[in-house]
């Protein structure tokens, strides 16, 4: 089957990956509240466990990290306050890496992410990974696109589930996380399979 043209191809954005070494690493939503309950993701673990090859390799590349968390409110699954909500420790933050806590699916939306990204001299690279493929990572691209941003997602580092379809029937976590990165490709962002499809 063919494919058409994407709308960055069709405008002349670059599609080429950026270094690693040149980019800011923003971690989104690595919370426990996505391992276990009621959110749950499939194929969290391999995700969480590529998102800790990805962090590893952006400090060791000398790249700045923010790390991003969505509090839902206490007695919530997205509670930060507590053990469900907190950051998953195979991907904690370090000493001095900045945490940004968020209400909207937008990292960007009522939020210091761009005040903490100036802060830390950031230039336009972003490289995304996190939970849900289909929600915080997807218009996190978004919005960083908005805003004059250069996002790649990594995707073995992100997971989403599945999903009722309008009009009956499942989406699977892997159509919906396929269908979600997909659409990030065609303007918004760059999606890159791996960790190793980053150059240091």
């Amino acid at each position: 089957m063919s494919h058409s043209a994407s709308l960055r191809s069709v405008i002349g954005l670059d599609g080429t990956p950026p270094r690693l070494a040149e980019s800011t690493l923003v971690m989104i939503d690595f919370q426990n509240t996505y391992r276990t309950g009621v959110m749950a993701l499939e194929g969290a673990e391999p995700a969480l466990a590529a998102g800790a090859r990805l962090l590893a390799a952006a400090r060791a590349a000398g790249a700045p990290v923010v790390h991003v968390v969505n509090d839902g409110g206490e007695g919530t699954p997205y509670d930060i306050r507590a053990e469900i909500g907190a950051i998953s420790p195979e991907v904690a933050p370090a000493d001095g890496e900045p945490v940004v806590v968020k209400g909207f699916p937008d990292s960007f939306h009522r939020t210091d992410l761009e005040k903490t990204l100036r802060a830390l001299g950031s230039g336009t690279d972003l490289v995304l990974a996190g939970f849900m493929a289909h929600m915080c990572v997807a218009f996190t691209a978004q919005g960083a696109f908005n805003r004059g941003y250069r996002p790649t997602v990594v995707a073995e580092a992100t997971a989403t589930r599945p999903l009722a379809a309008p009009g009956g029937g499942t989406v699977s976590a892997a159509d919906l996380r396929r269908a979600s990165l997909t659409a990030v490709t065609d303007l918004f962002g760059i999606v890159v399979p791996t960790v190793e499809d980053l150059t240091a």
